[in-house]
């Protein structure tokens, strides 16, 4: 017990000592990381808390905000969450959204083995050129962005959680594709005659850097001796958002109606973006309806990843003395400057 003690100062005091010289950054690096879709939450429980839950993340929702709440998978359970991105229509042919489908395992007493897929269409988007700068008249392209993640939690003690998480993650069109990996480590620590008090930290996509290649950037031309001459241009190395996320949580529970009221904060540290504040609640009534909403407050320009959020659940038991149950979860994401994202989605465990 008391080394697990010693490793999670070591590790809270390491990334908590190295958040302003690794994360801070400075302007001139803001909004040039690659693979930004790391940073949308696909999923409506923790969507819906703004993504602030990093110390009371539980379940297959716990992939975004912490990893080490998988640890907190029952026996089998299996999420699948629809989100119309930012309304779904912004200027482009068809809509922008995310699907993710998850499911997790319990193994043994203290481990928790879980998978998650998640793909984002970004909509059918006009093919223009110098040539022909009119859309319609050159087809169309859908980018895909996509990640798998394999992910293992374990519960050291009732009070000590931790995970980690590996994601392949892949971008593409028809002619240019780029794919790299990342990590995700997390731990969670409850204390309290109720484990009411709750502390969390998790450190996100840790990886090498990516590039896109292929033949979409490369073309034919004809030089001054009249030769055809194919010419590729070689793409940037692009580094992955890297953050840290510090949280803190309390439960006040009452007995009347098994009711419960959890207050969160959140800290968060961006590699490439402005740091963010987060508060949030969440209201549960006899552990069948649940209701919660955050708000990110961000440092400087605001991005799209701020603002208000709230959501509800509606949880349905399938069999009497039983964990097998049924959860309807939907979320809003308030956007600055873009339109709103509704998220919804259904958790299944037994």
């Amino acid at each position: 017990m008391k080394r697990i003690l010693s490793i999670l100062t070591v590790m809270i005091l390491t990334a908590s000592l190295s958040a302003p010289s690794v994360f801070a950054g400075n302007d001139n690096r803001r909004g040039t990381a690659g693979a930004t879709e790391l940073l949308i939450n696909p999923w409506t429980r923790s969507s819906s808390w703004g993504g602030i839950n990093t110390s009371c993340a539980r379940g297959i929702d716990a992939f975004f905000s912490n990893i080490a709440g998988l640890s907190f998978v029952e026996k089998t359970e299996f999420v699948y969450s629809n989100t119309m991105l930012y309304g779904g229509r912004n200027g482009l042919v068809s809509g922008a959204s995310v699907n993710a489908f998850g499911l997790a395992l319990r193994l043994g007493e203290a481990g928790v083995l879980g998978a998650y897929v998640m793909a984002m269409g970004c909509g059918d988007i006009y093919v223009t050129t110098p040539e022909s700068p009119e859309p319609g008249n050159n087809g169309t392209i859908s980018p895909t962005l996509m990640n798998l993640n394999v992910a293992f939690s374990y519960s050291f003690t009732t009070s000590i959680h931790g995970g980690g998480n590996i994601k392949v993650i892949t971008e593409s069109t028809d002619n240019v594709t780029a794919s790299g990996v990342a990590l995700d480590a997390g731990i969670q620590y409850q204390t309290g005659e109720n484990d009411e008090l709750k502390f969390g930290i998790s450190l996100k996509n840790i990886g090498p850097s990516l590039s896109f290649g292929g033949t979409g950037l490369s073309f034919t031309t004809v030089n001054d001796a009249g030769n055809s001459m194919t010419v590729e241009f070689r793409d940037a190395e692009m580094e992955l958002p890297t953050c840290l996320n510090i949280g803190l949580s309390y439960d006040f529970l009452f007995e009347k109606w098994e009711q419960r009221l959890t207050l969160a904060a959140n800290f968060t540290s961006n590699a490439f973006l402005r740091d963010n504040f987060g508060l949030g609640f969440e209201y549960s009534l006899l552990n069948r309806f649940e209701v919660r909403a955050a708000y990110v407050y961000q440092t400087g320009r605001v991005t799209a990843n701020a603002g208000l959020s709230a959501g509800a659940s509606v949880n349905i038991p399938l069999k009497k003395d039983s964990n097998t149950a049924l959860s309807i979860d939907y979320s809003y994401r308030n956007a600055y400057n873009l339109k709103g994202s509704h998220s919804i989605g259904a958790t299944f465990k037994f």
